[in-house]
Order: C-alpha cells, then sequence, then structure tokens
C-alpha cells in the first residue's frame, strides 16, 4: 500500500508540467527578432504574463541603450544616438519605437537591438 502511494505520488509529480496550459508566449522571451520585443513590449495587461514581459522589454531596450552610452563615452566612443533635452520618457520612448517597428514590417525578422538602433538614429541622430 505505501509503495502503491508512494508510485501514484511519483507520477503525479512527474505530470505536473504536462497539466499546465501551455505559454506559447514564452517564446518571445528568447528575443530572436524585433517582433518578439514588439510583443513582450505590447502584451496586454490582463495577460499572465504581462509583469515579466513589460520588464524584460524595458531591460532589453534600456540594456541596449545603456550599452550604447557607455561604448560612446569612452576615449575612442562614437555616440550615434543624440537624444532631445528633455528627453522622451522610457514609457514614450519604447512606445515609439513599437510603433516604428510596427510601421517597418520588413523589419519585425531582424535582430530587436538592430532595429533599435535604426529608429533611434532616425529619430535622434547625433548632428556633427
Amino acid at each position: 500500500m505505501k509503495r502503491n502511494l508512494i508510485c501514484m505520488m511519483f507520477v503525479v509529480v512527474l505530470l505536473i508540467p504536462a497539466l499546465a496550459p501551455a505559454a506559447t508566449e514564452q517564446q518571445d522571451f528568447i528575443v530572436d527578432s524585433t517582433d518578439d520585443i514588439v510583443d513582450l513590449c505590447t502584451t496586454a495587461p490582463d495577460d499572465p504574463l504581462y509583469t515579466a514581459a513589460i520588464h524584460f522589454c524595458q531591460g532589453y531596450l534600456v540594456g541596449a541603450y545603456a550599452y550604447h552610452n557607455a561604448l560612446a563615452s569612452g576615449p575612442e566612443g562614437v555616440r550615434l544616438v543624440c537624444c532631445p533635452d528633455p528627453a522622451p520618457s522610457r514609457n514614450e520612448a519604447i512606445g515609439m519605437y513599437v510603433e516604428w517597428a510596427k510601421a517597418h514590417p520588413e523589419h519585425m525578422k531582424e535582430a530587436p537591438v538592430e532595429t533599435l538602433f535604426m529608429f533611434l538614429t532616425e529619430h535622434w541622430p547625433c548632428k556633427e
């Protein structure tokens, strides 16, 4: 009896992942394409993955921009983007990027860091 109970509990533990609903949106977190980051940035507030998706979106995009700033500030750094003063808020800038990406479907399969800088250099290029 005790052995059967242990076996049954073992089978239930193994089946728990199969019983959970499949979240195909989790593929977006791999961020292979601009389409993935746009999906994360536009996740609906009632989606169970909303908090993770929005934080991932902001972290990815802000991190890419921060990396640019770090490289540009070095002795031989080249600044590609010069934001206006006052700069848009993070949410405004991300919203603008998402709208730009949606207006350029030909770039949706490209790496999001590439399209982010296409957008940024188009909107706020540095004047020499």
